[in-house]
């Protein structure tokens, strides 16, 4: 996958339009539309912003389901071939047609655009998707603008998302996602308490901006070199051996004991345990994680 900064794309492109806050269902038929269009012999690109510069969305302080880096873990794998994803405050002054000229006609080579029915561009949101058909006739690219999806019966949102997320409501996230809510960040030194209660455990913090599940013990999977292992996660706070610290992910992975602090570790949720409390005593802890694991390993197993 090639960023794409201040050069121009040489190549023909079809160009996916969205901030792809989560990647979810609905982002997936605007991105595989868009793919589509290597029958034809376009590339396929991505034209997103940088996750945490957009501060406003819908009128309202924006938190975002995924980092940046997960972000583009996913639309990599989707196959995306080049990617433009600047800070927002770059173009948020353009014009709706000064955008369609001058971003995706010139820098991303558009041979066709596809966005989503309520996608909104240009100074001020001034410009919706009925905008950009009419940009695409004049500039040379053609445009597809996908429905909302649904799905039983209800409109597939990051909203939404981050709605069942906070309330520990696992699968009915992942059902709209398409796949496991995951985590993929650095391995942070912790407190290294969890090795003497022979729990050793990885830390990950989430960044300023995101969204926090809901705090609790989660059975999980984590990936390390390519090998895939059964964990807990536990996201909060740790309020028996820690106080006025910021939420992170702490997790135990089964039969796992090497050193990976500083690597990049990708981590999925696959079920929601128990909400996060405080232990009377680091013995009690012990007790609960001991049955966590065991009902985490029967989640893992099943699905």
């Amino acid at each position: 996958m090639i960023f794409v900064t201040n050069e121009t794309i040489k190549e023909k492109t079809a160009v996916a339009l969205g901030i792809f806050d989560g990647v979810h269902l609905g982002h997936r038929l605007i991105l595989d539309t868009a793919k589509t269009f290597s029958e034809k012999g376009m590339k396929f690109a991505v034209f997103t912003f940088k996750t945490a510069s957009v501060e406003i969305k819908h009128g309202k302080p924006y938190e975002y389901l995924y980092t940046e880096n997960q972000k583009n873990h996913i639309l990599e794998n989707l196959g995306a071939e080049y990617i433009c994803s600047p800070d927002i405050s770059a173009i948020k002054n353009m014009s709706g047609e000064q955008f369609a000229k001058e971003i995706l006609a010139e820098k991303m080579n558009a041979g066709a655009v596809v966005c989503g029915e309520n996608f909104r561009f240009g100074k001020d949101a001034s410009c919706g998707a009925e905008d950009i058909v009419a940009f695409g006739k004049k500039y040379g690219f053609e445009v597809i603008v996908c429905k909302t999806l649904e799905k039983n019966g209800e409109k597939i949102s990051s909203g939404k998302i981050k709605d069942y997320l906070k309330n520990g409501e696992l699968s009915k996230a992942n059902e709209l996602l398409g796949e496991r809510y995951f985590i993929l960040g650095e391995v942070v030194t912790g407190n290294r308490l969890g090795r003497t209660i022979s729990f050793p455990t990885i830390n990950q913090l989430f960044e300023e901006k995101q969204v926090v599940p809901k705090k609790g013990a989660y059975a999980s999977s984590t990936e390390i070199y390519e090998k895939e292992y059964c964990a807990i996660t536990n996201i909060g706070v740790k309020p028996t051996v820690e106080s006025n610290i910021k939420p992170l992910a702490e997790t135990h992975i089964i039969d796992f004991g090497s050193d990976i602090y500083g690597k990049t570790i990708k981590t999925e949720f696959i079920e929601f345990l128990r909400e996060e409390k405080k232990f009377p005593s680091l013995e009690h802890l012990k007790e609960q994680i001991l049955s966590d694991l065991n009902t985490a390993k029967k989640f893992y197993l099943s699905k």
